[in-house]
């Protein structure tokens, strides 16, 4: 995939001084605007970026919408390398016992059953195993670099399917030899996952089977050479990801230019719940818009990132600009519910019990252990809260009363477990006064982390009562807080265009009506 005409570089995990630059200057748009009113109201920014405009709809076309979608496409996968550490490709596998999976098999096992009984013949048939030996010298030079001049000479030498069928007319062609040259061949290729693979293919006598698993293993080894190259390709995709995903998305705004729509209802939601909190000054004459133009916009953009992490994944859409990293936002929203909960467990069982077992923190994280097991699987809809946090209580008590019982002392009383038991089961109830506290702490240093300019390096003191999952909480905000940076290095050009159009339409509606009749 070219990214301005450049070469792929590998090894280099770190951007170099001048793309650093670009990635400091992508995200002025966000901290300069603040500091200057006048690229608010000024009209610079691109027409096509703009969250409205006074220009009657355009009709797109198919093939807009299909070029809109490739390019989506393109921006997602080159996202994904460069962001996800783990990402690789997998071979497809059909479901077990599917119809697909039973006519592929059936399919298979007759062309291989044919060939078979060609080579058993008398006198044998070689046209097939030929075409095989043509194929697999095919995929062997595909695996060779540049300059494997050397190697790519021998293998079109050995695997020449001219000299093959000369041979096999004379009755003299080798199958034998030629495959124990093509599994040396891969042995020499190959990656070292798979040399248990080869040494396999060495022990494997029937040369219908050996030819079989020949096929299966140059699959595997053509997916680790796409790995492989993914792999090289993620340094120099990490280095052009800003530039590259914006002019990425600016192509698909302006093949589609109601592509903001969402991110603009998304950042408006935010305006208007900030112009709320402003409600004390809203009762003076034009205090409206003085409370909207004194609104921070940095403070907007964090707040509408605040949602994210409660964000209804399965019926709300999510806006524009995020859905490259959609799943990563759903996997670390449902992490954190998870931990919420640890943490309002954890909270009820010291205020109840505390005093028993304090001095023990092997109980505390055998109980997180055990609540985190328990709650896996919230996501599905089976998943039924209120009996596994009830499951969780009995636990709970169990591992209590063994921890009193080795310390000397006697088991909670019904009344306690009951007590305790019924407490964990509340959670899930709406406005829960423990969740609610949880929650807003958890939002609390969540705003922190966003206002760091490196979470990284200086992790902001976790609040009270969070201690339980200080780890975990850090570590998943540290992701966080490196999805929301890169988000606002991409697209701060375009959050700044909408939000200019938010905080200060009016009043550059006024300055243009001005400067018009003078």
């Amino acid at each position: 995939m070219p990214f301005n005409g450049e070469k792929q570089c590998v090894g280099e995990d770190q951007p170099s001084d001048s793309d650093s630059s670009r990635f400091s200057e992508s995200m002025a748009s966000l901290s300069d605007y603040e500091c200057s009113r006048q690229s608010f109201t000024s009209d610079s920014s691109s027409k096509s970026s703009s969250p409205a405009s006074t220009s009657p709809p355009r009709v797109v076309t198919f093939d807009e919408v299909m070029a809109a979608a490739r390019n989506l496409s393109n921006m997602t996968l080159a996202h994904e390398i460069a962001v996800n550490e783990n990402f690789q490709l997998k071979q497809d596998a059909l479901p077990e016992n599917s119809l697909a999976s039973r006519v592929k098999h059936i399919v298979h096992q007759a062309f291989w059953d044919v060939l078979e009984s060609e080579l058993n013949a008398e006198p044998p048939e070689y046209e097939h195993a030929i075409k095989l030996f043509e194929e697999i010298r095919e995929i062997l030079l595909s695996f060779l670099t540049p300059g494997g001049n050397r190697l790519r000479n021998q293998i079109c030498e050995v695997l020449d399917t001219d000299l093959i069928r000369q041979q096999a007319e004379h009755n003299a062609v080798d199958i034998q030899g030629l495959a124990d040259y093509v599994i040396s061949t891969m042995g020499k290729l190959c990656a070292p996952v798979r040399d248990d693979d080869i040494r396999e293919l060495k022990a494997t006598s029937n040369i219908v089977e050996v030819l079989r698993q020949i096929f299966h293993v140059l699959d595997l080894m053509k997916m680790d050479m796409v790995n492989f190259t993914i792999r090289s390709l993620r340094p120099h995709l990490q280095r052009q990801l800003v530039d590259y995903e914006r002019t990425k998305f600016q192509e698909i705004l302006e093949e589609t230019p109601s592509a903001l729509d969402q991110t603009t209802e998304w950042i408006k939601e935010s305006v208007n719940e900030e112009l709320l909190s402003l409600s004390e000054t809203a009762l003076t004459p034009g205090a409206e818009n003085s409370s909207k133009s004194s609104l921070s916009p940095t403070v907007v953009l964090n707040n509408s990132y605040l949602k994210l992490l409660q964000w209804d994944y399965q019926k709300k859409e999510l806006p524009e600009t995020l859905m490259t990293d959609g799943a990563r936002l759903q996997e670390l929203t449902e992490k954190l519910t998870q931990l919420k909960i640890i943490a309002c467990l954890s909270l009820i069982t010291n205020n109840m019990v505390g005093a028993l077992t304090e001095g023990l923190p092997e109980l505390a994280n055998r109980l997180k252990r055990i609540s985190a097991v328990l709650l896996e699987g919230m996501n599905k809809e089976t998943f039924n809260l209120k009996e596994v946090l009830n499951s969780i209580g009995v636990q709970t008590c169990v591992e209590v009363n063994k921890a009193l019982v080795e310390r000397g002392l006697s088991n909670l009383n019904a009344e306690v477990q009951a007590n305790l038991i019924g407490q964990f089961s509340t959670i899930e109830e709406e406005d829960n006064p423990i969740w609610s506290l949880i929650d807003k702490r958890i939002q609390l240093y969540m705003k922190s982390l966003l206002c760091l300019p490196s979470p990284q390096k200086c992790m902001p003191p976790v609040p009270g009562g969070l201690a339980v999952i200080q780890q975990e909480l850090e570590a998943l905000g540290s992701q966080y807080a490196n999805i929301v940076n890169l988000n606002k290095q991409v697209y701060g050009p375009f959050y700044a265009n909408i939000l200019r159009k938010l905080l200060f339409s009016e009043e550059a509606t006024g300055k243009a009506d001005a400067s018009s009749s003078n």
